[in-house]
C-alpha cells in the first residue's frame, strides 16, 4: 500500500496555522480588521514550524479539514471546471447534492449555490492565508535565528510561498475574475476588489505574474523533494497566466521556454497520466498536483482524494458509491472518429451529436479516440480492471446518464486505494493533476496561433505529438480474478491482466479505436487551426476541470454562450435538455462570465457600512 513517505507533502501537519485564517470564532467577525488564532509566531519560529507552515500551504490545494466544506472546494474543480460544462452532468441523483444542480443550470444566485460559492472562496484564501502565513514566519527566523535555515531553504521555501500564492489567487480569479490580492504585509483583510474594465485585465493577473517573476528568482532548477514545485514549475505557469489573459506575444515567449530548455514530456502512454501505479506516479508530464496520500496514519483517509470521492461508480459496482460528474452524451459522441482517425467533430460537423443511445461496448461504429475508454466509463467496456461496466452501476440513468467518470479511479492491486475512511474504496492516493504537460502544450499551440509571431506549423506540430501520444495504447482486457466479470463477455480475456494494450490488439473486441495526425490542410488558416487546438483540448483535458474556464476565455464560435447554449438546445444533431430533462430552460448568460461572489464575503468585508467587495456584473 502506499504510504505518506512518498507524498511528504500532505501529512496533516501539527502546524496548521489558524492564526492567519481569513473565517471562524466571533472575535473575527467582531472586529474584520485583526483576525484571530490559536498559535503565535513565537511558537513556530524555527525552522519545523516554517516547513510545516508550508507544508500546510500545500495541503490548502484540495479540499481539508481545516477549511471544511466539502465539494466546492477540491483540487480537480469538478463542480466548477466540468459540471457547468459540455462534459459532465452533476450525476447521481436529484436528492443528492441539490446545490450542484443550481451550478449545472447556470442559476448561481440561489442559497444552495451560496453555500458551495463560499466553500470555494475559503478554500483558495485559505490557500493564501497559509502562504503568506509561511512569507511572515520565514522572514521572522532569518531575522532572529540566522543560519537556523540555510540560504538555499530560505530561497526555495520563499520561492514556493509565493508560487503558491500566486496559484490560489489563479483559482480565484478564474473563478470570479474581479478579486481582491492579499499579500504577506497585509494587516486589514477588508480589501477592495479592483477590475480595469477599459482593457478587461485585473489588478490581479498582474500580481499573479509578479508573484510568479519573484518565485523564479528564488525557486532552484530542481524540486527540493517529491512534489515541490521549482523554477520550471513557475515558468510553465507563468505562461498558463498570460495565455488565460491572453497576453499571447508573452506566452509564446515563456512557454517556447519551458518547451525548449525545461523538464517536462509527455508520459510515453496516456495510460501513465492518470494512475495509482507508484511507478508512474509523478512522472514528467507532472507539472503541478495535489500530491494525493493514502494510509498514511490519517484515521479518517482525509489526506487522500476526498475532494473526488463522490466521483465513482454506485452501488452496483465494487466502489459502492456515489455516482456523480457524470459525463456527458454530448462528450461520449465528441469522440468518435471518422475512417481517417480524425474527430467527426471536425469532419462531420452537422451530425457528429445525433446518437442519444447509451454507446455500449461492441458497438464497433463509429471508430472512437483511445482516449475515450481512458476517460469514461460506459457498458461492456473493461473499466480499467475492476471488470466489464455495468448498467446497475448507475445511479440514476434518467437523471445522470449512463456513463461513469474513469481518470480518477485507481487500478486494482495499485495499492492507491485507501484502508480507513468513510467508504474507503472511493479514497485513494491517485495524484490529481492540477497542471500538466500536454495541457500546457495545448496553450503553447494557442499560442502559436494567437501571437502576431506565432507559426501554425508549430501549433500542428504540438497537437499532432499529442495525437500520437494518444494512439499509443488503448484499454486492454484487464483480467482480474476479484471483482471480475471480463472473461464471462469477452472469453479471449481470460488471464489477460493487460490494463493496456496497442490499438490493434487482437484482445479487443469491445470498439474500433483509431486516432491518427492532422495533415497540413487542418492548419493552413489560423481558424481551421484554431478549431483544431480548442477541439484537441477538450479531446485530452476531458472531465479534468477545465473545460467551462476554455470555454469562457474563447471567443465566437467556441466561446461559451454559443457553446453552451447550443449544448443545451441542439448541436450537430443532438440537445442536453431532451436528453437530461431536468436541464430543459437551462440558459448561459452574459452575467454567468464569473460566478457571484459569496455575499456572505461581501458582508466580511464591509467598512463603514459599505461593502469593499464589489458584486460581479448581473448578479
Amino acid at each position: 500500500m502506499k504510504k505518506v513517505s512518498r507524498h511528504s507533502l500532505l501529512v496533516a501537519s501539527s502546524f496548521v496555522l489558524v492564526a492567519g485564517a481569513l473565517y471562524g470564532c466571533k472575535d473575527f467577525l467582531d472586529d474584520a480588521a485583526a483576525p484571530q488564532g490559536t498559535l503565535d509566531g513565537a511558537t513556530l519560529a524555527n525552522k519545523a514550524g516554517v516547513e510545516g507552515t508550508l507544508v500546510a500551504a500545500y495541503r490548502a490545494l484540495d479540499w481539508n479539514n481545516g477549511v471544511g466544506g466539502n465539494w466546492g472546494n477540491t483540487a480537480s474543480n469538478w463542480v466548477w471546471g466540468s459540471v457547468p460544462s459540455d462534459d459532465a452532468y452533476k450525476g447521481s441523483e436529484a436528492s443528492d447534492q441539490p446545490p450542484i444542480d443550481d451550478v449545472e443550470k447556470y442559476t448561481w444566485s440561489t442559497a444552495n449555490a451560496e453555500g458551495y460559492l463560499a466553500d470555494r472562496w475559503r478554500g483558495v484564501y485559505e490557500g493564501v492565508v497559509r502562504s503568506n502565513a509561511t512569507l511572515r514566519l520565514l522572514a521572522q527566523v532569518v531575522a532572529d535565528a540566522p543560519g537556523e535555515i540555510t540560504t538555499a531553504d530560505a530561497n526555495s521555501i520563499e520561492g514556493e510561498a509565493l508560487f503558491l500564492r500566486a496559484h490560489f489567487h489563479f483559482e480565484a480569479w478564474r473563478m470570479w475574475g474581479n478579486i481582491p490580492y492579499y499579500k504577506e504585509t497585509d494587516t486589514d483583510f477588508r480589501k477592495a476588489n479592483n477590475t480595469n474594465a477599459a482593457t478587461g485585465s485585473t489588478e490581479a493577473v498582474t500580481n499573479i505574474v509578479a508573484d510568479l517573476d519573484a518565485a523564479i528568482l528564488k525557486l532552484p532548477l530542481t524540486s527540493r523533494s517529491v512534489g515541490r514545485v521549482n523554477q520550471w514549475t513557475a515558468k510553465a505557469y507563468k505562461g498558463r497566466v498570460q495565455a488565460y489573459d491572453n497576453q499571447w506575444a508573452a506566452a509564446l515567449t515563456t512557454l517556447r521556454d519551458v518547451r525548449t530548455n525545461g523538464p517536462f514530456a509527455l508520459e510515453a502512454s496516456f495510460d501513465r497520466v492518470w494512475t495509482g501505479f507508484d511507478a508512474f506516479d509523478n512522472g514528467p508530464e507532472t507539472i503541478l498536483a495535489y500530491q494525493a496520500s493514502a494510509n498514511d496514519g490519517e484515521p479518517s483517509g482525509n489526506n487522500a482524494n476526498y475532494g473526488e470521492r463522490l466521483n465513482f461508480p454506485h452501488s452496483g459496482s465494487y466502489f459502492g458509491c456515489c455516482g456523480f460528474h457524470q459525463p456527458s452524451q454530448n462528450l461520449v459522441n465528441f469522440f468518435a472518429v471518422d475512417a481517417a482517425g480524425l474527430p467527426t467533430a471536425v469532419t462531420s460537423a452537422a451530425t457528429w451529436n445525433t446518437n442519444n443511445a447509451n454507446f455500449t461496448g461492441g458497438t464497433l461504429a463509429p471508430a472512437v479516440d483511445p482516449r475515450l475508454d481512458w476517460t469514461i466509463g460506459r457498458d461492456n467496456v473493461p473499466y480499467k480492471n475492476w471488470g466489464i461496466h455495468e448498467a446497475d452501476w448507475i445511479r440514476s440513468a434518467t437523471y445522470g446518464g449512463v456513463y461513469s467518470p474513469k481518470k480518477n479511479i485507481h487500478e486494482q492491486g495499485s495499492g492507491a486505494e485507501s484502508t480507513v475512511g468513510w467508504v474507503p474504496s472511493q479514497l485513494n492516493s491517485v495524484n490529481i493533476h492540477i497542471f500538466r504537460y500536454a495541457d500546457m502544450l495545448l496553450l503553447l499551440a494557442e499560442a502559436e496561433i494567437e501571437a502576431p509571431t506565432g507559426l501554425l506549423t508549430n501549433a500542428m506540430a504540438i497537437v499532432n505529438q499529442i495525437r500520437t501520444r494518444a494512439a499509443q495504447t488503448a484499454q486492454g482486457c484487464g483480467f482480474a480474478a476479484a471483482n471480475n466479470n471480463v472473461a464471462t463477455a469477452f472469453p479471449q480475456c481470460n488471464g489477460d491482466t493487460r490494463i493496456a494494450v496497442p490499438l490493434n490488439d487482437a484482445s479487443i473486441t469491445w470498439a474500433t479505436y483509431r486516432v491518427n495526425p492532422y495533415g497540413a490542410g487542418q492548419f493552413a488558416t489560423a481558424a481551421l487551426a484554431r478549431q483544431a487546438v480548442h477541439y484537441e483540448r477538450r479531446l485530452e483535458l476531458a472531465m479534468e476541470g477545465h473545460r467551462f474556464f476554455d470555454l469562457r476565455r474563447w471567443s465566437a464560435p467556441d466561446d461559451a454562450a454559443t457553446v453552451l447554449n447550443a449544448h443545451l438546445n441542439g448541436v450537430a444533431g443532438g440537445a442536453e435538455a431532451t436528453r437530461r430533462p431536468h436541464m430543459a430552460g437551462s440558459v448561459y448568460q452574459a452575467r454567468n462570465r464569473y460566478f457571484p461572489i459569496p455575499e456572505i464575503q461581501r458582508e466580511l468585508s464591509k467598512v463603514g457600512g459599505v461593502h469593499r467587495l464589489t458584486q460581479n456584473t448581473g448578479w
